[in-house]
């Protein structure tokens, strides 16, 4: 049984997928950096259930999309492991994003939707995709 080729779709989410991690990744420290720098940039709605620092917030923010951009370039070796550790990033990345909607609900609601997507490009291809899109 011959090998088919791999679809320009799967070549373009596997892609997708790691240009996608390492942008959220780089946005998510920037945000961490915003809140460590300058703390008050951040305004908490009142009577928020979950009263946390914004200097915390910044430096969780600042530490996940330190590993997210790491996660994001690993994605490119196609490995299963690598895919994995992707879709976890990006779980963890959407939750803390909406623990911190009340901190800035517009970007939370923008960074939880890329991470929507990168979940699902993640889901949707394989190593041979990755192996033969760069091979390009």
């Amino acid at each position: 049984m011959e090998d088919k080729p791999v679809s320009e779709w799967a070549i373009g989410f596997a892609l997708f997928a790691g240009i996608m991690m390492v942008m959220i990744g780089i946005f998510q420290a920037f945000q961490g950096l915003a809140a460590i720098l300058e703390d008050k940039f951040y305004v908490v709605a009142p009577n928020y259930v979950y009263q946390i620092d914004a200097t915390v917030w910044g430096w969780i923010h600042l530490v996940l999309g330190a590993l997210a951009v790491v996660a994001g370039f690993f994605i490119f070796s196609g490995q299963l492991w690598a895919r994995i550790v992707g879709i976890g990033f990006a779980v963890l990345n959407a939750v803390t994003q909406f623990l911190f909607l009340p901190y800035y609900p517009v970007w939370s609601l923008i960074m939880i939707t890329m991470d929507v997507f990168v979940i699902w490009a993640l889901c949707v291809y394989n190593k041979r995709a990755v192996e033969q899109g760069m091979s390009y």
